[in-house]
């Protein structure tokens, strides 16, 4: 008697010390998915095998991202992929990234793939990210009909040619190395979500399609189009038309032609653009002139801009070509941001004649002025003093690394020496312990330059 209470003793005890161990379990099933929410999703599946109660407890986890590489096979991939979407679990997500190994991916699994997407589309998803689908397989014709999507992402997927289009509540796109089938299914992507925010194309890049964004309310757009390749012909053109745009950036050298509508004083241009060009002599960019033409006059309200080298090069060949008094100006310009080289700051003088009213002016070298310093090639001289110095210009911030500093030094005197307005100039160089001598060097020559304008302070910062 006293050995079975004793032993009805010792299994309360151990039940006890299991219920302790597991207290996961005795959560409510909201709160363990919260929890498994916040896992791989390979992990989340292997917590089918822990309790009965949990075999299908992780198809309500509302977000998923199957990857066929987390599987030891490809058919285990496909009977998970195919339990989601066979069961009401497709209801539930409210994420999902899906990437396909093409490698392991057959032409009779087409099917299976249009089958996920499908019940995913059907239910009331609000993020899809689709990654790299296999190039035979085209994305199901309803996925453009999915009216709760609000964040979608398609990377390297081939896309059906698009009849009707309805993405009701899209606020986010990014469309990253895709194939078209035609320039209307990539139009009717971007035109036919009535409250887009932000989107980011990114175009494969012998894509020769014309690509039309047409978006009344899309706010930030950012466009990447470039080839390491020469090519003879340079590709289509890019046509933004979107009046509440407030941030756009252009990452383009193959495009032949641009033509922006609707870019406000208040809008932010972030521009690296080569209109297909590789060399920057007057005969290049005179063959490119008229599209120059028709893309910087739209482009001239916009208050905050950054300039890349190579673009920086092609607007000031450009603006060479253009007699003094009928120079184009970005008289709404307050904040400039360029990038050059050392050879390019012979140029800045002319540029800025463009930009009469610029308040502030933030400067920083490319890698290439590190070679050509190290060949000693850093002669520069300035020979004329734009409008903006004389009245409009504050603040200066060069940024430059001990290899180019001979040349920054120059660039410090100009400004100190010219600008009436100048209240602080700030210069950034990026010196090692080795570099002392050096930067006890520059404190002695910034003491002894002089300045105009007698409010001006001048600030080292030493990365």
């Amino acid at each position: 008697m006293i050995g079975r209470k004793k032993s009805k003793q010792d299994c309360s005890k151990g039940f006890s010390r299991r219920l302790k161990e597991d207290t996961i379990s005795q959560l409510p099933d909201h709160l363990i998915c919260f929890i498994l929410n916040h896992l791989p999703t390979k992990d989340v599946v292997t917590t089918s095998v822990l309790f009965t109660r949990w075999k299908s407890l992780w198809l309500l986890v509302p977000c998923l991202d199957l990857n066929s590489r987390d599987f030891s096979d490809f058919n285990t991939f496909k009977s998970l992929c195919a339990r989601v979407s066979n069961s009401n679990k497709a209801f539930w997500i409210n994420k999902l990234k899906l990437t396909i190994d093409k490698n392991s991916f057959g032409v009779d699994n087409g099917s299976k793939l249009k089958s996920w997407i499908d019940a995913a589309a059907k239910g009331k998803i609000q993020h899809l990210h689709v990654h790299r689908l296999p190039h035979f397989y085209k994305t199901p014709e309803n996925l453009y009909e999915c009216e709760t999507l609000v964040y979608l992402k398609l990377f390297e997927v081939a896309l059906n040619d698009a009849k009707f289009v309805s993405f009701l509540c899209m606020k986010t796109m990014h469309l990253e190395d895709n194939m078209y089938p035609n320039e209307s299914t990539f139009k009717k992507l971007i035109s036919c979500c009535p409250v887009l925010e932000e989107l980011t194309v990114i175009i494969y890049e012998m894509d020769r399609k014309v690509f039309r964004v047409h978006s009344q309310s899309l706010k930030r757009f950012s466009l990447k189009r470039v080839s390491s390749f020469l090519h003879e012909v340079a590709l289509s053109g890019v046509v933004i038309d979107a009046p509440l745009l407030c941030s756009l950036r252009i990452n383009d050298n193959v495009s032949k032609s641009f033509i922006v509508n609707n870019l406000g004083s208040n809008d932010k241009l972030d521009l690296s653009i080569l209109f297909g060009l590789w060399h920057f002599d007057e005969t290049s960019v005179t063959s490119m002139r008229s599209s120059i033409d028709r893309f910087l006059p739209r482009i001239l309200s916009v208050m905050e801009m950054t300039i890349h080298s190579p673009a920086f090069m092609l607007m000031y060949r450009y603006l060479a070509l253009i007699p003094f008094p009928h120079l184009p100006k970005f008289s709404y310009m307050s904040r400039l941001s360029v990038t050059l080289g050392v050879s390019d700051l012979q140029f800045l003088p002319m540029f800025l004649e463009s930009c009469p009213n610029l308040k502030s002016l933030i400067m920083e070298s490319n890698t290439n002025s590190k070679r050509m310093l190290l060949n000693g090639n850093y002669h520069i001289n300035f020979s004329s003093v734009p409008k903006c110095l004389l009245s409009s210009l504050e603040f200066v911030d060069i940024k430059s690394s001990i290899l180019v500093y001979v040349a920054g030094m120059k660039l410090v005197k100009y400004f100190l020496e010219n600008s009436t307005t100048l209240k602080k100039l700030t210069l950034r160089l990026a010196l090692r312990l080795q570099y002392c001598s050096a930067k006890d060097d520059i404190v002695k020559k910034l003491r002894k330059f002089p300045r105009i304008s007698k409010t001006c302070q001048v600030g080292i910062v030493f990365d």
